[in-house]
């Protein structure tokens, strides 16, 4: 069988917040979309449906959900400006369990009068859940804005506090 690397895969699977997308080129993944969510990504004409290469993933999200989990081990490519790029990778910093405002994202990635442009790369990210978006919330605290609804939002939160499990 010819190898896939290079061209675009995808699978769905169930979850505890709905139906996930995974995307990406066999070798590493570049979109987990929450399809019930307020922007459920299309799935292109020229994508191949595969779950095979996505099984190391799934696994990792099924004991993320379980409360099993606290990281993960995924190589990923998301695409976006290097602004984007530079958000999510601060996103990727932000310790599970814990939450941090936009303005400190800005302030993190050196840029401390960009709240507002860190909530738009935020709300871009490609990758949910395994880059935790939902860990960003207001300067007071409040749950704010989330792609998957603020109630998804919540319950990934609390997953993380030790209130429950998935």
């Amino acid at each position: 069988m010819p190898s896939l690397i290079g061209q675009t895969q995808y699978t769905t699977m169930d979850s505890p917040i709905g139906e996930l997308l995974l995307v990406g080129d066999g070798g590493t993944l570049s979109g987990l979309y929450m399809q019930a969510g307020r922007k459920p990504k299309r799935i292109a004409a020229d994508w191949s449906e595969s779950a095979a290469p996505f099984a190391d993933v799934r696994r990792q999200l099924e004991e993320y959900f379980a409360g099993e989990r606290t990281t993960f081990e995924v190589k990923l490519a998301a695409e976006g400006a290097p602004f984007e790029r530079e958000v999510w990778h601060a996103l990727e910093e932000i310790p599970y369990g814990e939450t941090v405002s936009y303005g400190e994202i800005a302030r993190r990635v050196g840029q401390p009068t960009a709240a507002r442009a860190v909530g738009t790369a935020n709300g871009r990210n490609p990758i949910a859940v395994i880059v935790p978006c939902h860990r960003v919330i207001g300067a007071d605290g409040s749950l704010t804005g989330y792609g998957g609804g603020l109630e998804r939002k919540r319950l990934l939160l609390e997953l993380e506090r030790g209130q429950g499990r998935l």
